[in-house]
């Protein structure tokens, strides 16, 4: 797979980003918990934008099989030596673009896709992919940053980092559009969650029965 500017910027932090602790550790652990409330021993689940692991490696033994993508073959390789030690066998590491996986439509029981809507060029269209993949009654879990809410001082400088290379693509959209694009594409609002202002909003959404 060649790789993009995206894959190049995550591959140089990707060490750096193993290492630093979780900004927010209280408001992480209470969005894995919830999360486990929606998995079952018999799920398979599919994560896009895994990063080192972290989250496919905490939920997996709650569920069949973990299906966990990213970019970075550098994020990867963390995340492959992380199961490794570990132990856990029920995850499986791939190099993929969540906007060229492909996979039959009713895939999976449940879709993880945490802080990486805000990074896609088109996050409706990841959105609309995400629920057909979907089981009926499969669940969409998501933290998403929503810059559009954020200070308006922000947005120029994340431009100006992306266009010198030094940051990633960044979308901009508010709480309001992430809402509204996740009921277009068909899904039902089960729980949302800001653990405060300026903080990633955590969303579980359910494909219709």
């Amino acid at each position: 797979m060649a790789k993009g500017p995206s894959s190049k910027f995550w591959d140089r932090i990707a060490a750096r980003y193993a290492r630093k602790p979780v900004a927010d550790e209280a408001a992480y652990q209470t969005k894995l918990d919830k999360t486990r409330e929606y998995l079952r021993a018999d799920m398979e689940v599919l994560e896009f934008g895994c990063g080192t692991g972290s989250t496919a490696l905490a939920l997996a033994p709650q569920v069949k099989h973990i299906r966990a993508t990213d970019i970075s073959p550098r994020m990867l390789a963390i995340a492959r030596g992380k199961a490794e030690t570990a132990k856990v066998g029920n995850v499986t590491f791939e190099e993929a673009a969540i906007d060229h996986f492909t996979a039959p439509e009713a895939s999976f029981d449940a879709v993880l896709g945490h802080s990486i809507l805000h990074l896609l060029e088109d996050k409706d269209a990841v959105i609309a992919k995400v629920h057909r993949m979907l089981k009926p009654g499969g669940v969409f879990v998501s933290s998403t940053a929503c810059i559009g809410d954020m200070t308006v001082f922000l947005r120029p400088f994340l431009a100006a980092g992306h266009f010198l290379g030094a940051l990633p693509f960044v979308s901009v959209f508010t709480e309001r559009n992430l809402l509204d694009g996740l009921s277009e594409a068909g899904f039902v609002l089960e729980h949302h969650w800001r653990p405060g202002k300026g903080k990633s909003l955590f969303i579980i959404a359910r494909k219709a029965a």
